[in-house]
């Protein structure tokens, strides 16, 4: 799997709608809150313009993307934490996923008229970053009460996580996500990944903006701003034509999003911003009948690289036979690259580049 994000935001910013969007899955869309109640989970296949050069430059019947996995939950409302609106307890529901996409809204709800307040994408972001900042100061005082007890029965070791935990209790009380606080050993580092702190995750800030208003930088500069403070990147998608637009035939999609000034659909921005903000890179193996894209942190050892696939490979790595996409793209064929003497041989302290194309070496 590429990667897996929580889509979050207030009831009728059109989250579902975006889900559908990005996804295909049909979720209901209705012009009232909480619509969505139930979580929603779909996975798509990861757009990649290099897997479908290399499908033609490499013939296997069977070619693999690697996914993406987006998980829609109920709008939160201001005091979800106090039970309003449906509360916040579908937020666990998100608490594995890599990341965290708020949606918000350029647009008045269908219901409001033409007197029904003003968007405020900007107050809509911090009125769910607070609602998810106080979720996790609830884990974290709970943790933090454990871990005091264990400490006064003699627990030595509980003690190392205090200190991240008072850190982490006193930022977020002050509305400073988790994200700011960082671990300053390893032992702090696997508590910050047990915790899955929601405010601690990377985030991005989907904008859903109405069609008239596509293509207005002008119109994002206030939320791009703001977001930046989170490390936030923001992406603009028209949810409502986005989800008109997939369920069109290739070349009649190609032709509307042409005519709408619209050059690379909405899946495709939110995985290039997924994949920066979570600093992944993608590799290519071939095996059998299969050619394979595979998603992995940047600066992961061939080694490891190798265990994504299976656990043995890992163990046994001997070497790695790597060609760059790109030379692989300008040589024409595998065998023009191994003939020209250009594919190399790596070791276990190579760190997998993205685009390399790779046949691992391993004792069985």
């Amino acid at each position: 799997m590429g990667f897996s994000c929580g889509i979050v935001g207030l009831p009728n910013a059109g989250k579902s709608t975006i889900f559908n969007a990005l996804t295909r899955a049909g979720a209901l869309v209705a012009p009232y809150a909480f619509s969505t109640i139930e979580p929603k989970e779909g996975q798509v296949d990861v757009p990649d313009e290099r897997l479908a050069a290399l499908a033609k430059l490499l013939p296997h019947p069977k070619v693999t993307p690697t996914t993406l996995q987006f998980v829609d939950i109920a709008g939160l409302v201001k005091n979800a934490h106090k039970g309003e609106g449906l509360g916040n307890r579908f937020l666990s529901h998100i608490r594995e996923c890599d990341s965290v996409a708020h949606v918000v809204r350029y647009f008045k709800p269908a219901d409001s008229g033409t007197s029904g307040p003003d968007p405020d994408p900007v107050g809509d972001f911090d009125v769910v970053l607070t609602e998810l900042m106080l979720a996790d100061l609830e884990s974290v005082q709970k943790r933090r009460d454990k871990a005091e007890r264990m400490a006064r029965v003699g627990d030595k070791e509980v003690r190392k996580e205090l200190d991240l935990l008072v850190r982490l209790e006193a930022s977020l009380s002050k509305g400073i996500p988790a994200s700011r606080v960082n671990a300053k050993s390893a032992a702090e580092e696997i508590v910050l990944r047990e915790l899955s702190l929601l405010s601690g995750k990377p985030a991005m800030v989907i904008a859903n903006v109405p069609e008239d208003r596509i293509g207005d930088s002008d119109l994002l500069q206030p939320l791009v701003r703001h977001a930046a403070d989170y490390a936030a990147e923001v992406v603009p998608i028209c949810g409502k034509l986005e989800a008109e637009i997939v369920e069109l035939a290739d070349q009649d999609r190609r032709e509307f999003m042409s005519a709408m000034g619209i050059e690379r659909l909405g899946l495709e921005r939110v995985v290039t911003a997924g994949y920066g903000l979570l600093k992944l890179v993608t590799f290519y193996t071939t095996a059998g009948d299969e050619l394979r894209a595979w998603t992995i942190a940047a600066g992961t050892k061939a080694p490891q690289a190798a265990g994504r696939i299976h656990t043995d490979m890992e163990k046994g790595f001997i070497k790695a036979e790597v060609i760059p996409f790109a030379r692989l793209a300008q040589s024409g064929s595998e065998q023009a690259v191994r003939k020209a003497g250009l594919a190399r041989v790596e070791g276990k302290d190579y760190e997998i580049q993205d685009g390399d194309v790779v046949l691992f070496h391993f004792r069985a």
